[in-house]
């Protein structure tokens, strides 16, 4: 990891992804934008025939996904552009032209639900029968009409569907500023040296140091920027977060909750399951952070501590030797997965990979059925960036084995099930190095990585969030207002609660955290992640165990993409998420590692 992160000009092109194979230039882009908008007539010319007979439903559903298989792969471009440099105003202003012709689309293509809902059921049935093509459409067709409650009419939902630019502002808003205009005071050393901080190396590489005083002032710094902005932060998620109650109105919900969940057909009881057994499981955290505390031979532990090195010396793990650990670890799956995750990383530069100035924190996997999946990161050569690309690469795969196996109705998955193929690689790569890896140092890298950073993101943050997400739209449906102050307090005094009483919580800077989470935009999406490695463990734990057909069913969820419900793609594969046990499951092998790393330390 260079000391001072380079501008993005300077990164080395075989580390970046490959813009090129989608638009040559950024005239090209802007000629496709154009094309889409100017085409946007030709599908309006589709509206009020669907029902004339099943040929004028089918060209009608052909041009509406043309249309928008088209935008996506436009919009995608400037999402990508400008997530790699934030400073870049080109790209920025890209994203601004792309979400204007978003939402140019979304509000000419409304007409097709309410048409469909008006041809009948029964009438669809009969078509689909005459016609192979539109028997495609069978489980979109009853997911429709299972939503016929809450879809309005033709007006309506074209009033909705231009919204979609307009509501995209606080989000927009929040990320401008803390990824462009956030300039955050340098840390400092035990020695007093100065070290700059960036959204793309503080979780990273600073969180990381063994330098206490670099954790500490890296924290500070970071967390104190977000104070300082703390009006206009809160000031944007409850605007988004009144957002969501007009649309569980508009849709005639009766929570936020249920409106978020309905799309996907997952029951409350799937979200209330995860919170329960998540407090009742506690126990099982507050041991880990006094196993930590010691570990580090510390008086007190606190927040920024959590991802502090253990071992006394961070392992190496250069960008190609992690894609070969990881294609090693997945080698159950197939010759076939793991040439193509390997061509995709090493060939076609599917990874962006290298820390650059302006380059968004996180890491996400993005793309469209006419591109690659893609993936944005900062990879450091170490365990972390290791883990985080296999982690996205999951995603990637999975949208590739999507793109490739469905039609484009069902080319999407549902942030549900998206997070179990995420997680599903950690697992399997995990349980493939603890079992071939003899050096004690690794071991240890290895296994704070897993708890200290997968499961505390995802199995002690993400469920923190959700209660946290919970509890601000329940205020915000009853009419309470949501401020800087009392967002501060309920962050402050749920992670109080999962830290437990051996953690110190500087509560002013520790209840800044949700506004350190972009997710957090994204309606009830925090809890998925929870649910999400809950799966992914179930199922790798299937293959690790030699069950019959498991690698089989596993592949087969990947290939499914929405061609059924996520519950029941899930379910396919050999996991019911609808009960606490992979919940359960998933401490228990968090627990193993805990004991693995008890025998390790010492």
């Amino acid at each position: 990891m260079p000391k001072t992160i380079p501008p993005r000009n300077k990164v080395n092109k075989k580390y970046t992804w490959n813009a090129e194979s989608v638009f040559k230039s950024q005239k090209d882009w802007e000629s496709a934008l154009q094309a889409v908008l100017n085409d946007i007539p030709n599908v309006r010319k589709h509206e009020g025939k669907l029902g004339e007979n099943p040929a004028a439903l089918l060209a009608g559903i052909t041009a509406v996904e043309n249309l928008i298989r088209r935008a996506q792969t436009v919009f995608m471009f400037a999402q990508f552009s400008y997530a790699v440099d934030t400073t870049n105003q080109t790209a920025a202003g890209m994203v601004g032209k792309a979400q204007g012709m978003y939402g140019q689309v979304a509000a000419a293509v409304s007409f097709v639900n309410p048409e469909l809902l008006k041809i009948g059921r029964d009438t669809l049935e009969k078509w689909m029968g005459e016609n192979e093509k539109l028997a495609v459409y069978r489980q979109s067709f009853d997911d429709l009409f299972r939503q016929q409650a809450h879809v309005r009419s033709a007006e309506v939902e074209e009033i909705l569907g231009m919204l979609a630019d307009p509501f995209g502002g606080p989000s927009n808003s929040t990320s401008m500023l803390v990824n462009a205009d956030f300039k955050f005071a340098p840390a400092r050393d035990s020695k007093g040296r100065k070290i700059e901080v960036t959204q793309s190396n503080f979780y990273s590489t600073l969180l990381e140091h063994p330098d206490r005083k670099v954790r500490q002032t890296a924290f500070e710094s970071y967390h104190d920027k977000h104070l300082e902005f703390k009006n206009t932060l809160a000031t944007n998620l409850a605007t988004s977060i009144s957002m969501n109650v007009f649309n569980m109105r508009a849709r005639k919900f009766d929570s936020t909750l249920s409106a978020a969940l309905f799309n996907n057909n997952i029951p409350e009881t799937v979200f209330h399951n995860l919170i329960n057994t998540f407090k009742k499981k506690l126990p099982v955290w507050h041991r880990y952070f006094e196993l930590r505390r010691k570990a580090l031979k510390l008086k007190d532990i606190q927040y920024f501590d959590m991802w502090a090195p253990i071992a006394k010396k961070k392992p190496r793990v250069s960008f190609e030797k992690a894609v070969d650990l990881i294609s090693e670890s997945l080698a159950p799956l197939g010759k076939e997965y793991v040439e193509t995750l390997r061509e995709g990383c090493l060939k076609h530069r599917w990874v962006d990979s290298t820390p650059n100035k302006g380059k968004m924190n996180g890491a996400f996997s993005y793309g469209s059925t006419e591109t690659y999946p893609f993936i944005m990161m900062s990879y450091t050569d170490e365990i972390g960036s290791m883990s985080t690309l296999a982690h996205e690469l999951g995603h990637s795969m999975h949208s590739h084995l999507t793109w490739k196996n469905q039609p484009f109705v069902y080319s999407g998955y549902s942030l549900f099930v998206a997070e179990v193929a995420s997680n599903f690689n950690q697992a399997m790569m995990r349980g493939h190095l603890l079992k071939t890896i003899k050096d004690r140092n690794f071991l240890i890298a290895l296994i704070e990585e897993a708890v200290g950073g997968n499961f505390f993101r995802y199995f002690f943050q993400m469920p923190t969030l959700a209660r946290f997400e919970l509890e601000t739209h329940q205020r915000a449906e009853r009419g309470e207002p949501l401020t800087a102050d009392s967002m501060q307090e309920l962050m402050a005094d749920l992670f109080s609660e999962g830290f437990g009483p051996k953690v110190k919580v500087d509560r002013a800077r520790v209840g800044m955290v949700w506004s350190t989470f972009s997710h957090l935009f994204q309606d009830y999406y925090v809890y998925s992640y929870a649910t999400g490695i809950s799966g992914a463990h179930a199922l790798a734990g299937r293959i690790l165990r030699g069950e019959p057909n498991a690698a089989e069913d596993y592949l087969g969820f990947l290939k499914a993409g929405s061609s059924k419900y996520p519950l029941d793609v899930l379910k396919g594969a050999g996991v019911d998420l609808t009960t606490p046990k992979p919940v359960e499951e998933t401490f228990a092998v968090m627990e193993s590692y805990i004991d693995r790393l008890e025998e390790l330390v010492g």
